[in-house]
């Protein structure tokens, strides 16, 4: 009796030792996205609309199933908040670079991106940007830096130009927020504005964290421009917008992506009808698959989309694209696999030039009636 049960014990522990190997060999290996964006902060809706997109896809593909190699893949998404601070940017980057990320997808402002993309550099980490539109940021000379939307250099004459053709203005005061996005983005607006003959009576910097420009806009008001064309975020578009209403500025407001908002109707009131604005991208209603985000966004965050969700839900999928190219998770291999990229999704077609822009970007310009954001026109660039 006790020979038998020596015999039993081993066999016992094999079939334990098997059976956790077993388990061991069959569980997913989880791989870690990267997403930053403010998710503090007077833009922070517009940070966690950008989260909320990622979010979307990671949940999608995972329902689905990845494997990547032979190995069954989960995917997590390691989400960050960045606070639109570049200090802080570079922080969380390098947290990114600790968790092992095998790819990032942000930071959502210009002014983040393109001190974060350094480290993400460094770390031989692709990062793809949904709404950074400095052209700075791919002018580096990295190899990690993508984006998938237009850059100021394409948003800006796109804007001067609608103003000067189509709205036949003769004269613009602009006023930028002084930082990398509103500066940019507004120098960019007055290289082409002047090009088009038309005269810029002034150009004023203020902060993106101001929040009262009665001063600015006195000085505007004397000058009598037919428009006054902002660089920054809607955060602070909205409250200048309004001011200038109140001081009974007639002039149009022309403003970029970051003032392009579902919000900027709650932060400008009814001044909001007097802004024109552009977005460096497809508008939501013309992309082919479009309507069916927007349906499946409402109904996962019972929320409409403010902007560039369905960017970083494409910017996901394209990392996921480029492992599955690669056959690896290894960063280094999916980074190799980036340049050609040639993904169709929501918001388009994407392909990548030699800097990681867009090769074939689209601006979209709007407006806004009773507070609803309304599509003017779309410009191939």
């Amino acid at each position: 009796m006790k020979r038998k049960l020596q015999t039993v014990l081993p066999i016992a522990a094999a079939a334990v030792l098997y059976a956790t190997l077993a388990t061991s060999a069959s569980a997913d290996e989880v791989v870690k996205i990267g997403h930053v964006a403010p998710l503090t902060g007077g833009i922070a809706h517009l940070g966690k609309d950008n989260e909320n997109g990622a979010r979307l896809a990671i949940e999608e593909i995972n329902a689905k199933g990845l494997t990547i190699n032979g190995q069954k893949i989960t995917l997590q998404l390691d989400a960050q908040d960045d606070a639109a601070d570049p200090r802080q940017a570079t922080q969380v980057a390098q947290r990114l670079v600790d968790d092992k990320v095998v790819g990032v997808v942000g930071h959502l402002n210009s002014g983040t991106s393109i001190p974060a993309s350094k480290i993400y550099s460094d770390a031989g980490i692709v990062q793809i940007s949904p709404s950074a539109t400095n052209p700075t940021y791919t002018q580096q000379g990295f190899k990690t830096t993508y984006r998938v939307v237009a850059t100021d250099a394409q948003q800006g004459p796109a804007l001067a130009n609608y103003a000067a053709k189509t709205m036949k203005i003769k004269s613009v005061a602009i006023v930028d927020d002084a930082t990398a996005y509103g500066e940019g983005l507004a120098n960019e607006f007055e290289k082409t504005a002047k090009a088009l003959g038309l005269n810029v009576v002034s150009h004023d910097a203020t902060n993106d964290k101001a929040v009262d420009f009665r001063a600015i806009l006195t000085k505007i008001k004397g000058e009598k421009p037919d428009a006054i064309m902002y660089g920054g975020m809607d955060a602070t578009g909205g409250p200048f917008a309004k001011q200038a209403k109140q001081l009974a500025i007639n002039a149009k407001v022309l403003a970029g992506d970051g003032v392009c908002t579902e919000d900027l109707a709650k932060l400008a009131g009814d001044a909001a009808d007097n802004v024109i604005c552009s977005q460096a991208g497809m508008a939501l209603e013309k992309m082919v698959g479009g309507a069916a985000f927007g349906a499946k966004f409402q109904k996962r965050f019972n929320q409409s989309i403010q902007i560039y969700a369905p960017f970083t839900y494409d910017a996901v999928y394209i990392i996921v694209d480029a492992m599955k190219r690669a056959n690896s998770t290894d960063p280094a291999k999916i980074l190799a696999a980036m340049p050609a990229t040639d993904y169709k999704g929501v918001i388009g077609q994407t392909q990548f030039d030699s800097h990681g822009d867009l090769k074939a970007p689209v601006i979209s310009l709007y407006d806004y009636k009773g507070g609803k954001k309304m599509l003017l026109d779309v410009v191939k660039m």
